[in-house]
């Protein structure tokens, strides 16, 4: 098979573009290394069934081009983390919404299946945990900008299901939940590699809010499987999917973990929400997902535990440096 992954140069893509290209597959790949980066694949460069364009999506006739050529889309490229969602709200929504709109309207021209990537950014402001993929989402008040990430998701998400019931294309849309792994970076906020790094310094490990929030972390193996997966099974086409785990730990707890594995001397200091972002930033408290769903249609569940996570993390920075 061939596949076109949008992204592929970023943390999630190039992993996915390398368990393609171990399966045997054929992988093109197209990234602007706005937030990926060139690191990411440079191990994949050599490799006779890859091959990558630096290249935006909004390059029409290139985009033409890699989806007449391919099997299979995954549509990875997007905006992403807090601190450039808060600083570029405008291409927050111009990149999730435009690039979207292209990607879904030159693979109905050939009616190429295509995988579109949300995030749990979406539930919003909802309190009903553990979140299910048919709940309801709700979304903050549209002045502040922490929610522009969000909606511009939702969007997403809607005109794909769209166009599978309008227009007959395959599409699979997945909400992913804080995915950890070798190449992420915290440039932009991300919050394992940025304790990890932080804490290998020897340098205040930095929670912001109280640290009594929660997430769920999940391993990107874990998820690179869940993604092929999906993509290999129609039953899932028209659908939404979350992709996480569902043990939670509060980000103070998972601070005194890091220091731990790290073997560090960091201290860990609280900074207000305020000034780590912008006056009046909303956090949400707990993002547990709900993965029944997943779980019946492909028999996916996370297998990889946290600490083999951070494990992970600390190996591949100790490596970088």
């Amino acid at each position: 098979m061939r596949y076109l992954i949008t992204g592929g140069a970023g943390f999630i893509g190039s992993h996915l573009a390398e368990e393609l290209l171990r399966r045997g597959h054929e992988v093109f790949v197209v990234d602007d290394l706005s937030t990926g980066s060139i690191n990411n694949i440079r191990h994949l460069k050599t490799h006779d069934r890859f091959h990558y364009v630096v290249d935006t999506c909004s390059n029409v006739q290139l985009m033409a081009e890699l989806v007449d050529g391919c099997d299979v889309i995954y549509h990875l490229a997007a905006a992403v983390g807090v601190k450039l969602i808060v600083e570029s709200p405008v291409r927050t929504i111009e990149t999730n919404i435009r690039l979207t709109e292209i990607i879904l309207n030159l693979a109905n021209k050939k009616k190429r299946p295509i995988f579109v990537a949300s995030t749990s950014e979406v539930y919003g402001k909802s309190m009903d945990f553990p979140f299910k993929e048919d709940g309801d989402i709700v979304m903050g008040a549209t002045h502040k900008g922490r929610w522009s990430y969000a909606c511009s998701k939702a969007i997403d998400e809607f005109l794909a299901i769209a166009y599978w019931k309008e227009k007959k294309l395959p599409t699979v849309v997945a909400r992913l939940f804080n995915t950890v792994g070798p190449r992420q970076t915290g440039q932009y906020g991300m919050v394992v590699p940025t304790f990890v790094k932080q804490a290998m310094a020897n340098k205040p490990i930095t929670v912001y809010g109280d640290g009594k929030q929660s997430r769920c972390f999940t391993h990107v193996h874990d998820v690179v499987r869940a993604l092929i997966g999906l993509m290999e099974t129609e039953a899932a086409y028209g659908h939404v999917f979350n992709i996480g785990n569902n043990v939670e730990i509060t980000i103070g707890d998972l601070a005194k973990q890091v220091r731990e594995l790290c073997q560090s001397k960091s201290e860990v200091v609280f900074i207000p929400y305020e000034k780590a972002y912008e006056q009046g930033f909303e956090d949400m408290a707990r993002r547990v997902p709900d993965v029944t769903k997943i779980n019946g249609t492909i028999g996916w569940k996370p297998s990889i535990p946290l600490t083999q996570i951070l494990t992970d993390v600390i190996e591949f920075q100790r490596r970088a440096v």
